[in-house]
């Protein structure tokens, strides 16, 4: 199904369609890279979070298109809502077909935190990995010739560049520029899944280690080589499903000196999809919210079935993840891959994160590797998900103004980093 080929008209009438709740028709116009990454049922969690944040639909503005990369055309479709505005953006193919589609709010470009002083370090892009699926990132190198400890950073799931980019902010961005300004090199990569969607999503047995590993090995690698960094001081820092998988790319290079995990989750997936969607139902952001608990709830029971195999719809299984992607993940078991590690680790979690809680999260960490003297565990209680500070209960809406990561945090990290010879 196609919408015609004026791109504009086309994105359009998908805002059209979601204000009317028609997710289902909404998916078929997705190509194969945006199928991969999210389904209908998806999309309706995401805009009924987006409604419950700005208030409902008064008025869809003129349409606005630009080239994006080649075969693309980027259409942003300012939504006037009740609260805030929303600028729906999609890239729109010359068969009308949705490669990519996420929200924006009209906020200020992302500035540098205070805690970071881009005088101290200097940047250059370097491409990771090699073959069809090769990323770039950019190395963030501190004046001075070293030795220094160095960070590969990896981000967490979803496709995201380098900063982590969400919005207005850059949590990536944030902790690269604050710990390069106080003597830690620090390499950042687009994942495979931003920068290669649509190879990615044809591939059925793609799965979490393929997302993540190659390209975070190929990272510490290339950040061991670069002159003043010292290569046996080249730790991984993973946020979020990054913090998951952190030890599963120091079992698979042995080079990698430690690990820093900030909100790695510990709980299956498919259990923790339902706890964060039944806590956003809590938080009375609209009926399609509370639909979307029955979706989530049976597509996690699904994932959790021993029928589960390779051959299981894709659009039975939460997220448009595949069967392969699902089955590696129930596989794996990150607490006892990092206890099996002979390496210290840094695990940092917000308290008032609701996506990866201290409860149920925080706990496995705590469970199978606290006892240890190489490990240190701590909980910054005014932080949220992405380590931003606040007060109250944490909501989606937090996450829109710009703002920037803990420098509490940043400033620990740098502590742990360098205790000892080469610290700046």
């Amino acid at each position: 199904m196609t919408m015609g080929t004026d791109p504009a008209a086309t994105a359009v009438a998908v805002v059209e369609m979601a204000c009317k709740g028609r997710f289902a028709e909404i998916e078929r116009l997705f190509a194969p890279p945006l199928r991969a990454l999210v389904n209908a049922e998806g999309l309706r969690a995401a805009w009924a979070a987006e409604m419950g944040k700005r208030g409902s639909v008064r008025a869809i503005g003129e349409p606005v298109s630009e080239q994006a990369q080649a075969g693309l055309i980027s259409v942003s479709v300012p939504v006037a809502c009740e609260r805030a505005g929303l600028t729906v953006v999609m890239e729109v193919d010359h068969d009308g077909m949705l490669n990519g589609l996420r929200f924006a709010a009209a906020t200020a470009p992302w500035a540098p935190p205070p805690y970071a002083d881009p005088t101290r370090f200097d940047e250059h892009d370097v491409t990771v990995g090699d073959g069809p699926l090769a990323v770039t990132g950019t190395v963030t190198l501190p004046h001075g010739s070293g030795p220094r400890a160095g960070v590969v950073l990896l981000s967490g799931g979803g496709p995201f560049d380098r900063d982590a980019t969400s919005g207005a902010n850059k949590p990536l961005k944030d902790l690269a520029w604050g710990l390069a300004g106080r003597g830690v090199a620090v390499l950042r990569f687009d994942k495979v899944t931003h920068t290669h969607g649509g190879q990615v999503a044809n591939a059925a047995d793609f799965t979490m280690a393929d997302e993540y590993v190659p390209h975070a090995v190929a990272a510490v690698r290339l950040l061991r080589q670069q002159p003043s960094v010292d290569p046996a001081r080249v730790f991984v820092l993973g946020h979020s499903m990054g913090g998951r998988v952190a030890p599963r790319v120091a079992a698979a290079e042995a080079s990698v000196a430690g690990l820093v995990i900030m909100a790695g989750d510990t709980q299956p997936m498919h259990q923790a999809a339902v706890r964060v969607v039944r806590y956003l139902a809590s938080l009375d952001l609209g009926p399609a919210v509370e639909a979307a608990v029955e979706t989530i709830t049976r597509q996690a029971a699904m994932v959790a079935s021993p029928d589960l195999s390779p051959s299981t719809p894709t659009e039975a299984l939460l997220f448009g993840w595949p069967a392969a992607y699902w089955l590696d993940l129930r596989g794996y078991d990150p607490v006892a891959t990092a206890a099996a590690l002979d390496k210290p680790m840094f695990i940092l979690q917000g308290g008032r994160d609701y996506q990866v809680t201290v409860a149920d999260d925080l706990s496995g960490w705590k469970a199978g590797l606290a006892h240890r003297p190489d490990v240190t565990i701590r909980v910054y209680d005014a932080d949220n998900h992405l380590f931003f500070p606040g007060a109250g209960p944490s909501t989606p809406a937090e996450y829109e103004p710009p703002q920037h990561v803990d420098p509490a945090v940043v400033a620990d990290i740098v502590e742990w980093l360098t205790p000892g010879p080469g610290s700046e």
